[in-house]
């Protein structure tokens, strides 16, 4: 019986298991610890508790499943200590709490050549990525002939509300600018929230507010509303009217990015697509 219930406690410690192996893996003289005779390798117990800041005797208990779960904030610094990748530090919190950690935004890194050419291998669907405040951050060929030719822009000025509420091209561009407004206002509120970009959110909101009272108006009526797929209409200065269907896709490896994809909704707008993009590449 004392054997069976011993079995059981082990399996079921999983966040000490976790925990263990990955302090296991660590190289104790590249954080500047003596090497020395060690029976085990990787760091101490006592090690990650002093990177962590923690004690170590709470934190011997925490990796053999005793005296109850940490908090959050300590999690994270446990996290830090163990140099934890971020899927890493979102399957540590999974482990303690059942569900990934509380969102945090980050200021997005740069954009990865292969990020680029993923972008690029779609010559006659406009493709961009964008962050969770909505500023686009890369974007393909396509992008620029039918949407916007963000190249030209100023980095503020490339993001997706100001374009929205401040350039009268973008304006008159759309088929129903009104509905497009309100629709754009809901997702990003429900982007940058999901993201945790409170402060970030509030300086654009704060800016657009003072500039545009349709933007404080629709702002004010608190709505939400996904962009994951559906059809936009434009008028294009060489394409006359044209209907795309879009669809946003998560970044694996960057939750501060999102990619936006615009395919023509028929035959006729792909031909038309096709020789106007071809054209601009000449």
């Amino acid at each position: 019986m004392t054997n069976r219930i011993t079995s059981v406690t082990v399996s079921e410690n999983v966040l000490g298991a976790f925990l263990r192996d990955r302090r296991m893996r660590l190289d104790p003289a590249v954080f500047g610890f003596q090497v020395g005779r060690r029976r085990t390798p990787g760091l101490r117990r006592e090690e990650v508790a002093q990177r962590a800041n923690i004690s170590p005797t709470w934190y011997t208990w925490l990796e053999q499943g005793r005296g109850g779960a940490p908090s959050a904030h300590v999690l994270d610094r446990i996290a830090a200590g163990l140099m934890l990748t971020e899927p890493e530090r979102d399957h540590l919190h999974i482990l303690a709490f059942g569900h990934p950690p509380e969102a945090r935004y980050r200021e997005p890194e740069g954009i990865s050549p292969r990020l680029q050419r993923v972008l690029d291998a779609m010559p006659f669907s406009p493709a961009i990525l964008r962050t969770a405040t909505w500023d686009v951050v890369a974007w393909n060929k396509a992008a620029t002939v039918i949407l916007t030719d963000y190249a030209k822009l100023p980095k503020d000025k490339r993001n997706i509300l100001r374009l929205i509420f401040s350039d009268e091209r973008v304006r008159a561009a759309q088929d129903d600018w009104r509905n497009v407004a309100r629709y754009v206002v809901g997702a990003f509120r429900a982007d940058a929230m999901r993201a945790g970009a409170g402060v970030e959110i509030q300086l654009l909101v704060d800016e657009l507010s003072a500039s545009s009272p349709e933007f404080k108006a629709l702002w004010d009526d608190n709505e939400v509303t996904g962009m994951r797929d559906g059809i936009k209409r434009l008028h294009h200065p060489l394409l006359g009217a044209i209907e795309l269907e879009f669809s946003t896709f998560a970044v694996e490896g960057r939750s501060d990015l999102n990619m936006l994809v615009y395919s023509p909704a028929n035959e006729a707008v792909m031909e038309r697509f096709q020789a106007v993009i071809g054209a601009a590449g000449r």
